[in-house]
C-alpha cells in the first residue's frame, strides 16, 4: 500500500491532490518537442496546469511530499469555508473540462480528458458524505503530523525555519481540526469508536517533558556540513522552545478534547453505512476504489471463491513440508515458531534489506524496462509504527531530489514472520510500487497529473501482481516463501469477504478478525490492525484483489492470443506504459497492445 495521508482530511480537500502532487512542472513542459496544437489542446493543457497549481498551493502537505518547497512553512486550510471554496473550484473545473470539444482532441489527450473528468466528477460526487468532518483516524491525522519530517529535504537554514514556521502554524491546524470534529458528532459523522480508543495514546507521544525526545525535533538531530554550528545552536534552541511553548500546549488541549468531548461521542457501530446516508457511500467506496461498479455482494462471493481456491494450495504446501496437523494447526505453527522471526528491529531491518538486494538482480526477467528512480529500505517511525500496517511505499519526488522508499514496520520483530518478506518487497519495492511509480514519472508526453496518477485497483492491483512475479524471477524455491505467497494473496482475498461483511453485510468486528484468522496465517497483531484499517478506510482494501485479478486476466489473455510470440516482460511492460488509470481503460489498452502484435505491429 502507499504511505498513509499525513493529514486525513487531505484527502477530501483537493480532488487533484488526493494523488500524491508533485512540484509543478507545467504539463505542457513534459511533450518532447515542439508541437503545433489546436485551440481545445491548448485549453485542455491550460486547465490541467491552472489545476496542477491549484492542487499544490491549496494541499501544502502534498506539494511538500514530492519535492516543491515553495509552501514549506505552512499546512492546508481545514476551515469550513476553505474546504466549500475548493469544492466549488472543483466543480468549477469540471464545468470547464466540459466545455472543451472532446471528439476535437488526439487520441492521447482524449484519454488524458477521459481520466481527468473521471478523477472530477468522482471527487465532486464524493462532496456529499463530508468526509472532512472525520479528520483524525487510527491510522494518522494531525495527531502524526511529526510524520512530514520523512519527506522533507533539510538542505540549508530555510529548510530548518520553514519547518519552524510549521511548528508554529500547527496549534490552529489543531484547532480547525477540532471545530470539525465537533462539527461531526452533531452530525452523527465520526469513526469508529473502537478505532479511536486508539488516538489518545498517539497524542500522549506528543506531551513530552524534554523537547529534544518530541518526533518535532528529529530534523535537529542532524545538520549538513554547510550550516555552521552558531546557526545550527540558534535553530536547536528555536526548536527546543517551540515545542515547549506551543507544540506541547496545543497537543495537550487536544487530548483534552479529544478524551472529554470527542471520544465518548464517537459511533460505537463499524460500519460506514450505519452512517447518514451510508449505504449508498459504501456503494460509492466500492465503485471509486475497484473503479468497477461490481455490487458489494458480487465482491463478496469473489472474496469467497477466492479464499477456497488459496486454502486448497495451501494445503499442498502444508503436505510438502511434512506438517501432520490441519491447516489451522500449520498456521498457528507459522505464526509461532521462533524459527520464522527475528529477534530485534536491526536484524529486522537488515533482513528486509537483503531480501531487497535479493530481488534486484532478477528484476530482468520480468521486465525490459528498468525505471531510472533508486529506492531505499527504511523503518516506520516508532510513534505510528503500532497502530499502522506491515509496511508501505512512499513514492520519490518528480525533481529526483529524494528517492522512492520501502518502509517497514519493525515493532514488535517477535510478530513479523520471515516468510513474509519476499511477498512484501515484491508489493511494496520492486518490481511493485516503486516500479509503477517511477516508470510513471518517465511517461515522456503526459501531463503532470497523469505522470503522478494512482488509481488504487490499477496501482495496488500491480503490487499484488507483482507478488506472483516472484515465480517468474525464481525467488519462491522455499516452500515456506512459497506459502508466504499464499498468504498474502489469501489476505487480500480475505479483504472482499470482510470488508463487505463489515460494512454491506451487518458482520461484527470478532466475526471479521476470527474469518481472517481461520483463514490466514498473518500473526494476530497484523491481523488486527489490518480489520480496523479496512473499519476506517471503507472499501479500500477491495481494490487490490479486483486489479490484480483484471491484469492477471489480461495476462492469460495476451498469452492465449500471442502464442509463442507472447513474452512476460513486454506485457509488464505495457501494463506499466499507461500509468494509472481504471481498469476500464488498462484494458482496453491491451486489447489494442494484443492486436497490434498479431497484426505484426
Amino acid at each position: 500500500m502507499l504511505r498513509p495521508v499525513l493529514l486525513a482530511t487531505a484527502i477530501a480537500a483537493v480532488v487533484l491532490a488526493a494523488s500524491p502532487a508533485t512540484f509543478a512542472a507545467p504539463a505542457s513542459t513534459t511533450t518532447a518537442g515542439p508541437v503545433a496544437r489546436k485551440p481545445s489542446a491548448l485549453a485542455l493543457h491550460a486547465l490541467f496546469d491552472a489545476q496542477w497549481e491549484r492542487g499544490l498551493r491549496e494541499s501544502p502537505e502534498n506539494a511538500s511530499y514530492n519535492g516543491d518547497k515553495r509552501f514549506n512553512d505552512r499546512w492546508t486550510d481545514y476551515s469550513l469555508a476553505a474546504i466549500e471554496a475548493r469544492n466549488q473550484a472543483d466543480r468549477d473545473a469540471l464545468a470547464k473540462l466540459k466545455a472543451i470539444d472532446r471528439g476535437d482532441l488526439s487520441v492521447a489527450d482524449q484519454l488524458n480528458y477521459d481520466v481527468f473528468a473521471w478523477d472530477l466528477e468522482k471527487g465532486i460526487e464524493r462532496q456529499k458524505f463530508r468526509e472532512y468532518l472525520s479528520p483524525v483516524g487510527q491510522a494518522g491525522g494531525v495527531q502524526s503530523a511529526d510524520g512530514m519530517v520523512e519527506v522533507l529535504q533539510f538542505d540549508q537554514v530555510k529548510d530548518y525555519r520553514d519547518w519552524l514556521a510549521r511548528m508554529r502554524a500547527l496549534p490552529a491546524v489543531i484547532e480547525q481540526n477540532q471545530a470539525l470534529m465537533r462539527e461531526g458528532v452533531k452530525a452523527g459523522i465520526t469513526p469508529p469508536r473502537v478505532l479511536m480508543q486508539r488516538v489518545p495514546a498517539q497524542i500522549a507521544k506528543q506531551v513530552v517533558a524534554d523537547p529534544t525526545r518530541s518526533p518535532f525535533y528529529k530534523p535537529f538531530n542532524r545538520f549538513p556540513d554547510s550550516i555552521g554550528a552558531a546557526d545550527r545552536a540558534a535553530l536547536q534552541a528555536e526548536a527546543k522552545k517551540v515545542i515547549a511553548d506551543t507544540l506541547v500546549p496545543a497537543y495537550r488541549r487536544f487530548g483534552e478534547f479529544f478524551d472529554k468531548d470527542y471520544l465518548p461521542h464517537t459511533v460505537t457501530s463499524i460500519a460506514v453505512s450505519d452512517l447518514p446516508d451510508g449505504k449508498a457511500y459504501y456503494d460509492f467506496l466500492a465503485a471509486y476504489y475497484t473503479t468497477t461498479d461490481l455490487s458489494a455482494d458480487a465482491i463478496h462471493q469473489i472474496g469467497v471463491k477466492e479464499v477456497a481456491r488459496i486454502r486448497a494450495e495451501m494445503e499442498k504446501i502444508k503436505a510438502e513440508v511434512g506438517f501432520k496437523g490441519s491447516l489451522g494447526e500449520f498456521f498457528t505453527y507459522l505464526r509461532s515458531d521462533p524459527k520464522f522471526f527475528h529477534k530485534t528491529p536491526a536484524a529486522l531491518l537488515e533482513a528486509y534489506q537483503a531480501t531487497a538486494k535479493r530481488i534486484d538482480p532478477e528484476l530482468v526477467k520480468v521486465s525490459k524496462i528498468i525505471p531510472r528512480q533508486p529506492y531505499g529500505v527504511r523503518p516506520i517511525p516508532d510513534n505510528v509504527a503500532p497502530d499502522t500496517t506491515t509496511a508501505y511505499y512512499q513514492p520519490g519526488a518528480v525533481d529526483g531530489s529524494r528517492a522512492g522508499f520501502y518502509y517497514v514496520n519493525l515493532y514488535k520483530p517477535e510478530v513479523r514472520p520471515t516468510w513474509e518478506m519476499i511477498p512484501l518487497s515484491l508489493h511494496e519495492a520492486v518490481p511493485g510500487h516503486h516500479f509503477q511509480f517511477a516508470r510513471g514519472l518517465e511517461l515522456p508526453d503526459a501531463p503532470m497529473f497523469r505522470r503522478t496518477g494512482y488509481f488504487v485497483a490499477y496501482g495496488e492491483g500491480w503490487g499484488l501482481y507483482a507478488e506472483r512475479l516472484g515465480y517468474d524471477m525464481g525467488l519462491y524455491d522455499d516452500p515456506y516463501d512459497r506459502m508466504g505467497q499464499l498468504a498474502y494473496d489469501m489476505w487480500r482475498a480475505v479483504r472482499l469477504v470482510v470488508d463487505t461483511g463489515m460494512h454491506a453485510k451487518g458482520w461484527s468486528r470478532d466475526k471479521a478478525i476470527a474469518y481472517f484468522t481461520d483463514n490466514a496465517p498473518k500473526t494476530e497483531q497484523d491481523i488486527v490492525n489490518e480489520i480496523d484499517r479496512y473499519i476506517g478506510t471503507a472499501g479500500q482494501a477491495l481494490a487490490y484483489k479486483i486489479g490484480q485479478l483484471k491484469i492477471s486476466e489480461l495476462r492469460e489473455r495476451s498469452k492465449q492470443a500471442l502464442g509463442e510470440g507472447f513474452d512476460v516482460r513486454d506485457f509488464n511492460d505495457e501494463v506499466l506504459s499507461t500509468g494509472s488509470v481504471p481498469l476500464s481503460v488498462l484494458e482496453k489498452h491491451i486489447d489494442e497492445w494484443i492486436a497490434s502484435k498479431k497484426a505484426g505491429g
